[in-house]
């Protein structure tokens, strides 16, 4: 990354010693088939952030102050297999710091490692995936760590929840939990599609975000755009209520394919992140209480931590 710290942010604020919140670029592109560009979205997002207002007016909360530590990114890409395995493998070690860790692609099949580094972790994990595409492929083009596969394994391993689907192969109906999935056309047309959807998740629940999740017409810059997508104040008003009501261990967001002309996709991007921090910290607004509220609720959250076996570091 050519950036020092997140958001420009100062650097007694952006020290791994004192920060709450890691920020981990995975910046991949190995599978993706149609636009390529999303390893070039984590820098086109943490320039973005640099030209963001650090004072969020709906939460009333300057979020970075709780320290955001801007990680050394992810560059294992011999293969598909040895990407996933790294990011694994690092989000997990920043996990067992007991950092709220925070991923940002590259491409969707990076998810496949935080998702796994996450559910061996944490006790009954539900993964809420925000995304156009199923992703449940159980193999494609040769490889189980496609972007077409992002979600397939956590479709076996976790409480699957998928928001804003509207395009899928047939085959990924043989995997896919209807009963679980919020299907673009349907949220259109159903009010309660946000509170039933948090009624069936677990108290602890890992987001991952595909920003195609969005309609092209707000952010364009996505490797394979579809029309008829969410917007961004139901997206907004619907994770509110996840953080409100749920324990969310970490989020990652993917997808991003920077152009040169249009830069407005970048900063939704920033925005978007920031937002999820600010709600996932709001209540730790006090500044004099900071320290010990979080250190009181890091302990509640080490709590909720799956025994890790030898083998799994």
């Amino acid at each position: 990354m050519n950036t020092n710290t997140y958001a420009g942010i100062p650097d007694e604020f952006s020290k791994l010693e004192t920060s709450n919140i890691v920020l981990l670029p995975v910046p991949y592109d190995g599978t993706s088939t149609w636009q390529k560009g999303a390893d070039k979205g984590p820098q086109a997002f943490l320039n973005a952030s640099e030209n963001m207002e650090l004072y969020d007016i709906e939460t009333d909360f300057e979020v970075y102050k709780m320290g955001i530590y801007l990680a050394d990114p992810v560059t294992e890409f011999s293969s598909p297999e040895a990407m996933v395995e790294a990011v694994y493998k690092k989000t997990k070690e920043y996990i067992l710091k007991n950092k709220f860790v925070t991923i940002f692609g590259g491409e969707h099949s990076i998810s496949i490692g935080t998702i796994r580094a996450f559910n061996h972790t944490f006790e009954n994990l539900t993964v809420l995936q925000l995304d156009a595409h199923a992703d449940l492929r159980p193999e494609y083009q040769g490889s189980k760590c496609n972007h077409a596969c992002a979600l397939n394994e956590a479709s076996q391993t976790t409480n699957l929840i998928q928001v804003g689907i509207r395009s899928m192969d047939y085959i990924e109906k043989s995997v896919m939990d209807l009963d679980n999935t919020y299907f673009a056309h349907r949220i259109a047309e159903d009010d309660n599609w946000a509170d039933n959807a948090i009624d069936q998740m677990t108290e602890n629940v890992f987001i991952t975000i595909d920003l195609d999740v969005f309609d092209p017409s707000i952010l364009p810059s996505t490797g394979t755009p579809e029309p008829g997508g969410l917007f961004w104040y139901e997206t907004l008003d619907f994770l509110r209520q996840v953080f409100k009501e749920k324990n969310v261990v970490g989020f990652d967001i993917v997808e991003l394919c920077p152009n040169a002309v249009d830069k407005s996709s970048d900063f939704l991007a920033a925005k978007l992140y920031y937002k999820l921090l600010s709600y996932k910290f709001k209540d730790f607004s006090n500044e004099d209480n900071i320290d010990v509220e979080f250190k009181d609720s890091l302990n509640t959250l080490k709590n909720t931590l799956k025994p890790i076996e030898d083998e799994d570091y």
